[in-house]
């Protein structure tokens, strides 16, 4: 079985192109569009918890507050399209550059705070942006929300239907995933680990922390900026419920659902949160009557303590040790049993070599 360490730097391409290819496959067995519909909403997450992941997983860094972030994206990029007129690819850049941006400035002070202090502060971040949003209404529409977004239209393509969105966000997706993945194995993914690990060791080292710290954020501000903007379009219409804190939260149960220190855990994670929530829609109200959404709430409050205690890791690499434990169960070959000699036969062979004969 391969260590911690051969895992984290295996470069091997077998286990992404045979999930590039289910991810190709799977809209032609399953034809569905309410499960493609899923699917993209899966594949949105799973971009904005790949960020996260690298923020929190590998960097350390506590963050309640990416909510804002995705929905910076959203805005600036519906307001670019609908209000000035622009294309919808610039609204998306200008949406990634005004996230990065934004992640800089609040960054720059709130990244010289560490654990509970640092997350208190993007809380407060996210709070801020969902007043802005409900606010500005001349700009945002406030609570009754941005109307008339188009959908895409990427260079003489459009995209309306869910299979659309599903073949436009998964290989995004893929490649968020494969980024990032080769930021964990490079230098500046070592130097993350080593903040993760003592920021104090990593500055007697050599590491500047406060960098890597900022750029890494600034990173994830751009994932979820991404997600963010593409989700406007997908839906079409926006408003500030759909970013304030609760959606952060939920950000963070993904990504500690599907292993928070691993970068294919928020694909897991955030598949695992959309389907058991479709699914919780349709069992609750059958097992108690008028009951709200904040069952959901306490599902996955359990779920979250559940894994907390059970599986600290997550839920991929929990499986993935499962899995290490039986292939090489299955490797081990079994010992021949040594020969069993009897009284008898010991004492023949002594009798013949004090004879001094042969057997």
């Amino acid at each position: 079985m391969k260590t911690g360490v051969a895992l984290l730097y295996n470069r091997s391409l077998k286990g992404p192109l045979l999930l590039l290819a289910i991810l190709l496959v799977l809209p032609i067995i399953i034809p569905s569009p309410y499960v493609h519909g899923m699917m993209v909403l899966v594949g949105l997450y799973t971009i904005v918890g790949t960020g996260l992941s690298m923020l929190m997983g590998y960097a350390g860094q506590i963050s309640l507050g990416h909510a804002a972030f995705y929905g910076i994206g959203a805005y600036v990029s519906a307001i670019c399209t609908v209000k000035l007129g622009w294309p919808a690819l610039a609204g998306i850049l200008v949406g990634i550059l005004v996230a990065i941006v934004i992640a800089y400035i609040i960054g720059v002070p709130a990244l010289k705070l560490t654990e509970h202090y640092l997350g208190l502060a993007t809380l407060g971040f996210g709070v801020i942006i969902f007043i802005f949003f409900k606010q500005f209404k001349s700009l945002t529409g406030g609570l009754d929300g941005f109307s008339g977004i188009p959908v895409l239209n990427l260079f003489g393509m459009e995209f309306i239907t869910d299979m659309d969105y599903y073949y436009l966000v998964w290989p995004l997706a893929f490649c968020g995933i494969l980024f990032a993945r080769n930021i964990i194995q490079s230098r500046v993914g070592r130097a993350l680990r080593s903040i993760h690990g003592s920021e104090v060791a990593s500055n007697a080292i050599g590491v500047n922390s406060q960098t890597y710290k900022l750029q890494v954020f600034m990173m994830s501000a751009a994932y979820a900026a991404v997600a963010g903007s593409l989700y406007a379009h997908y839906i079409t219409f926006i408003s500030p419920q759909l970013f304030e804190a609760t959606a952060s939260i939920n950000f963070l149960i993904m990504v500690i659902i599907g292993g928070v220190a691993n970068i294919w855990g928020p694909l897991v994670g955030a598949m695992a949160f959309v389907f058991l929530s479709e699914g919780l829609k349709e069992v609750i109200p059958m097992v108690i009557s008028n009951a709200g959404g904040e069952f959901e709430i306490v599902f996955f409050g359990i779920l979250l303590v559940a894994l907390l205690i059970y599986m600290p890791e997550g839920l991929l690499p929990s499986l993935q040790k499962v899995a290490g434990r039986w292939f090489s169960t299955k490797k081990v070959k079994p010992i021949a049993a040594a020969p069993v000699v009897t009284a008898s036969e010991e004492q023949t062979e002594t009798t013949v070599r004090m004879a001094g004969g042969e057997k």
